[in-house]
C-alpha cells in the first residue's frame, strides 16, 4: 500500500477516537477538529518515522497529545491573566471562609463518583473553569500526568502549576457547593 492510501485508511479508521479524545481535552468541537486535522498532517509529514512497532492509533494518539499541548501552550500564553477578586478582598484575605470548611458528606454521598448526576455537575463545573486552568487540571488529575511533565508540556513553572491547580480546586469547590451540596 502506498503512503497516501494508508493515511486515507487511517483517517477513516481513527478520526472518531482521535476526535473524541480531542473534544474531551479541548472542550470545543471546532478546536478539536482543527487539532485532529493537524494530527493527520503531522502523520503525513512524518510517516517515514513510523516504524510500526506500535499500533497506528497509538502513534496518532501520541501526536494528538503533542498537538493538544501545543494548542494550550499557545492559548495559555495569549490569554489574559485570570482575576482572583472573586475569592479575595483587596487585603488578600478570603472573602468567604466557607471554602476552608469540610463538606458534610452523608453516607450515601461517599460514592459520589458513581453518581451520574454528580458527575454531570462536576463536568459542568470543570467546563466553567478558565481554559488556562482547565487543561492543567485535566492533565494532572484526569490523565494523571506528573507535575514536571505537565509543567514541561505547557511551559509553566511547577510553582505556577501548583498555584493554578489550587485556584482551580477552589473554584470547583465553590461551584460544587452551589450546584450540588447546597441542593
Amino acid at each position: 500500500m502506498m503512503k497516501n492510501e494508508i493515511l486515507k485508511s487511517w483517517i477513516e479508521q481513527y478520526s472518531a477516537p482521535l476526535l473524541k479524545k480531542a473534544v474531551y481535552m479541548l472542550s470545543n468541537k471546532e478546536d478539536a477538529q482543527d487539532v485532529v486535522q493537524e494530527v493527520f498532517l503531522a502523520a503525513f509529514s512524518s510517516y517515514d518515522s513510523f516504524e510500526g512497532k506500535s499500533q497506528p492509533l497509538t502513534w496518532l494518539m501520541s501526536i494528538l497529545q503533542r498537538k493538544i499541548a501545543d494548542f494550550y501552550r499557545k492559548k495559555y500564553k495569549s490569554e489574559p491573566n485570570v482575576r482572583l477578586d472573586h475569592f479575595f478582598d483587596e487585603t488578600g484575605s478570603w472573602k468567604n471562609n466557607d471554602v476552608l470548611n469540610d463538606w458534610d458528606i452523608s453516607a450515601k454521598e461517599t460514592e459520589l463518583l458513581d453518581n451520574m448526576d454528580f458527575n454531570k455537575t462536576l463536568e459542568e463545573c470543570i467546563e466553567e473553569l478558565p481554559s488556562r486552568w482547565k487543561i492543567l487540571l485535566k492533565m494532572y488529575y484526569i490523565e494523571e500526568k506528573k507535575a514536571p511533565e505537565v509543567s514541561q508540556e505547557l511551559e509553566v513553572s511547577t510553582t505556577n502549576l501548583w498555584k493554578i491547580l489550587q485556584r482551580a480546586r477552589m473554584q470547583l469547590r465553590e461551584c460544587l457547593e452551589m450546584n450540588w451540596f447546597s441542593k
